[in-house]
């Protein structure tokens, strides 16, 4: 076995331990790491190209294995740092971390709010709504049939391993639809505007409301608006979270609070003339604040 792999072993069970301990410190509930055994194994890694794994042509020779036929996912740019060699409801996958240089896309002009919900995946303060696929939803009955086949199989046996790996390959293909679908979703935000105002929003306590955590879950916001941050770091673009507080609750046109608008309300009817979506309404508002940040770091800059 390469060194390279018990030392990845060893560095992920460090995480595991400093993530612990950061919980603790901040008052939150732990969770010890669990005991992985031989059937939760997933992947293995090394750590520098050239020693350990190299490509060879169209394939990919690693230590120990030899030359493994690859289907390539795409061209592989910059310079190969790591790979990671994981395995996944049945399939490989070799992932490959790569060092690039950055790409700045030429500018718009353009800014934009966005609103993130459930009804309506995002609205936008351009008047756009995204609907929310609810990939997992959608595909709740399925699961439940599959589940319940893989209960109904002996422990340990052949049926049981069958069963398991059909379930694995159903939330896969969920997984991958989600992700697919909020990739090209970035890819499309990011290219067409130079400044986004996104909610920083408290998902973890968000998911407290038990009537709410699966469509937003669901939903998967998080990983919009890391993917958001992460894209517009190497497309030269600004993303800025701003304080989602009353954004849907304060008229956008003259600033008048709605103290006693509930979720059910969709609507906003207001006294200065102003009728709009509630989602829209705080889209415009998201931008407003979003515009006052931009303008702000814009002074702090041209000071210096």
């Amino acid at each position: 076995m390469h060194s390279h792999v018990l030392q990845n072993v060893v560095q992920d069970l460090d995480k595991a331990f400093k993530a612990f301990f950061r919980r603790i410190k901040a008052g939150e509930t732990p969770g010890y790491p669990r005991f992985k055994g031989k059937n939760r194994w997933k992947s293995f890694g090394f750590k520098e190209y050239g020693n350990g794994f190299k490509i060879d042509g169209r394939r990919l020779r690693l230590f120990g294995v030899g030359r493994v036929v690859v289907r390539w996912h795409r061209p592989i740019e910059g310079r190969i740092k790591t790979v990671r060699i994981i395995k996944k409801a049945g399939k490989w996958y070799a992932c490959f971390a790569c060092e690039i240089e950055l790409n700045p896309l030429p500018p718009t002009g353009k800014e934009i709010g966005i609103d993130v919900g459930i009804a309506s995946l995002l609205t936008t303060s351009d008047g756009e709504k995204i609907e929310n696929p609810r990939w997992y939803q959608n595909q709740q009955r399925k699961l439940r049939v599959l589940q319940r086949r893989v209960s109904r199989r002996k422990l340990g046996s052949y049926n049981r391993r069958k069963a398991v790996l059909a379930l694995q390959r159903q939330h896969e293909h969920i997984a991958n639809s989600r992700k697919d679908f909020l990739d090209k979703l970035v890819y499309w935000l990011i290219t067409n505007y130079d400044r986004i105002a996104l909610e920083d929003l408290r998902i973890l306590n968000m998911v407290k409301n038990h009537k709410l955590s699966k469509s937003i879950l669901d939903a998967s916001w998080g990983y919009l608006i890391q993917k958001l941050l992460d894209k517009a770091e190497e497309a030269g673009r600004v993303v800025s979270l701003v304080n989602p507080a009353y954004t849907s609750k304060t008229c956008s046109n003259c600033g008048f609070l709605f103290e006693h608008l509930s979720l059910k309300d969709r609507w906003i009817d207001c006294s200065c003339g102003f009728s709009a979506c509630r989602d829209w309404n705080a889209s415009l508002n998201l931008l407003r604040l979003g515009r006052s940040l931009w303008e702000l770091s814009s002074t702090v800059v041209g000071f210096s």
